[in-house]
């Protein structure tokens, strides 16, 4: 009996201790970036880094000299961030959710799932191949009419756009079809159409869920590194025009950390620190709607005809006459219509964009990777002009081997913790979903920073595999513990009562029952994590290495990634046909990955759905 029980409290206590591991990453990464910002804000001066609009740093200052040679301001670099966040917007924000419409209420009902998969594959594309097409295709075309290469502005919007499409119509789709379908049914009873019951109710009940969603893809623009650095141009100045060269926040981290003196990399160290402040801010926002966007949409009917006293009414309703009078207004102009005209339209341009991406990379790329089998499987030379994306490979293998036995266990063993021992509504839970939440929304390049002041020193000093494990680790901690805790919840509680009736403790119940059956799902949320491995490329460059060199012996030696490797193949515009086939390589092996997991999944939904069909008969 007491073995029983310190069986019991041992696996509660190595539960909890992983659920723990969380919390300590986020302060960690806290503590270790402001700790290395604060000398360089103390010797630049809070205001004049912030509001500065003059980045000339010189690699020779020195904290201790009396007067600093260069000078560092990011002003410019925070306006060209927000320009760039507000372009992406517009087009992927507003194409996003007129296609979740379309999906919603336009499409066929056979077109529906083939269609939001191909979205969802969007979303499994590397942004570094979205930096590479923006480079081959995107500029070109731009530089017909532009006074420069196409770079700047305009084509930094377009790609931000795309890779924000698929986060804004996920969450808008299923915003929308979270709408009590009654909604629906009484206007139409009411007499009105389809299209303007979709528009005059279904979108405006849903309206908490799609400003969740534009507010997430905000945060996904923001903390974007390599797509951006491929087609902004990145000289530090005010984005004045569509084709005028402009850097952000995360660009200028990832293009002088490599060469940076002492006070140049506090000054980036701090510029991380700002975007981190900015990036938790929209999370903050995000999840501040999204929690109350569900109740806002039960809520809508009763909030019309909810009354107060003399004044409200009169302010209710001046403000209801003003929205019967853009209705009226509405009805005039058909806005219904040119609404749906517009959903098909953007869904449309959404499937285009996907095959446009990927049909592109794969005409250009395939030939070559067939006719040219060395780049795949070939030795590599020093100096040679033969490329070989081989030690690449093996690169990318040994970190996604590392870091999945580093983040995989803590991660499952804090889903268990949360969905088998945690209490709802206590402290220390909600700390952990929170660091969670926090984790999820890091962007990549702050996790680069936070592995190269910490875990690369920590393994002898310099670039390893071992230290880009460890630092992307951290980075699937939020992907495995929700998708894990998501399978969890799915077990029916009976197999838990059944096993626990029996005699079997907690502890054995969940190593017997409820792992086991949960485990479709676990390993969907294993290939996941291999796919984001795989797909990363900012936080890789200064912790595992950027440069392409020989195949690595050992988990202490550099080297480049299959993403960083596209990266610098595509940056000189020297071997552009080797790097469309390393992106080929990748967009078939995330590609892969994804449908994977996705067959997994489905084959889970369908196990469920099975067992609750038996349940009703």
């Amino acid at each position: 009996m007491n073995s029983t029980k310190f069986k019991e409290g041992l696996g509660k206590a190595v539960f909890t201790a992983a659920a723990i591991i969380c919390i300590i990453a986020v302060v960690s990464i806290f503590a270790f970036l402001i700790i290395r910002s604060i000398p360089a804000f103390s010797k630049i001066g809070v205001i004049d880094f912030i509001f500065g609009d003059r980045w000339s740093p010189d690699r020779l200052d020195k904290y201790e000299d009396a007067q600093l040679s260069g000078t560092y301001g990011i002003f410019t670099m925070i306006v060209g961030t927000f320009a760039a966040t507000v372009g992406a917007l517009l087009i992927g924000g507003t194409i996003g959710f007129f296609t979740a419409v379309f999906i919603a209420f336009f499409c066929p009902e056979k077109l529906k799932r083939p269609f939001s998969s191909v979205i969802n594959l969007l979303a499994g594309i590397p942004s570094v191949v979205y930096g590479f097409f923006g480079i081959v295709f995107l500029l070109p075309m731009l530089a017909n009419f532009a006074p420069n290469n196409g770079s700047g502005l305009l084509a930094t919007s377009i790609i931000l756009g795309i890779m924000i499409l698929p986060t804004v119509v996920s969450l808008s789709k299923t915003s929308l079809e979270a709408v009590p379908k009654a909604y629906y049914e009484g206007a139409v009873a009411t007499g009105s159409t389809h299209t303007r019951a979709v528009f005059g109710i279904m979108i405006p009940a849903a309206r908490s869920g799609i400003t969740a969603s534009l507010i997430l893809g905000v945060g996904r623009a923001l903390g974007e590194t390599m797509a951006v650095v491929m087609v902004a141009g990145n000289a530090a100045t005010y984005p004045n025009s569509f084709f005028n060269s402009f850097r952000v926040l995360t660009a200028n981290i990832v293009m002088e950390m490599g060469y940076a003196g002492d006070v140049q990399q506090g000054a980036l160290i701090a510029t991380g620190v700002i975007l981190l402040i900015f990036v938790l801010i929209v999370n903050v926002i995000f999840n501040l709607i999204s929690g109350r966007a569900v109740k806002k949409a039960v809520a809508v009917t009763a909030e019309k005809g909810r009354t107060s006293g003399i004044g409200g009414r009169g302010i209710r309703s001046f403000f209801s006459n003003i929205g019967e009078g853009i209705g009226a207004l509405a009805y005039k102009l058909k806005t219904d219509r040119i609404g749906k005209v517009i959903s098909i339209l953007c869904g449309i341009f959404s499937g285009i964009a996907l095959v446009l991406v990927v049909g592109f990379v794969f005409v250009q790329g395939l030939p070559h990777l067939i006719t040219n089998p060395h780049l795949l499987f070939g030795k590599y030379e020093f100096a040679s002009e033969n490329i070989t994306i081989f030690p690449a490979i093996v690169t990318t293998l040994m970190a996604v081997f590392l870091s999945l036995i580093i983040a995989f266990p803590i991660g499952v063993m804090t889903a268990v913790f949360l969905n088998e021992y945690a209490k709802k509504g206590n402290l220390f839970v909600r700390l952990i979903r929170g660091a969670i939440d926090i984790l999820s929304g890091v962007p990549s390049i702050v996790y680069g920073l936070f592995g190269m002041i910490t875990f690369v020193r920590l393994f002898g000093g310099s670039s390893s595999i071992l230290a880009g494990s460890f630092t992307i680790s951290i980075m699937l901690l939020p992907t495995i513990v929700r998708s894990t805790e998501e399978s969890l919840k799915s077990i029916a509680e009976g197999r838990r009562e059944g096993s626990l009736a029996l005699g079997a403790g907690k502890l054995r119940t969940i190593f017997r029952i409820v792992l086991p059956s949960a485990m479709p799902g676990i390993m969907a949320a294993l290939i996941l994590s291999m796919g984001r491995v795989i797909s990363e490329s900012a936080p890789f460059i200064y912790t595992m290495g950027s440069v392409i060199t020989s195949t690595p012996d050992g988990f202490l030696d550099s080297g480049a990634s299959l993403a960083v490797a596209l990266y610098q193949l595509s940056g000189e515009g020297w071997y552009i046909e080797e790097a469309y086939a390393t992106a080929v390589v990748l967009i078939i092996v995330v590609f892969g990955l994804n449908l994977l997991a996705e067959f997994i999944g489905n084959r889970l939904n369908k196990k469920l759905r099975g067992e609750t069909n038996v349940k009703k008969r």
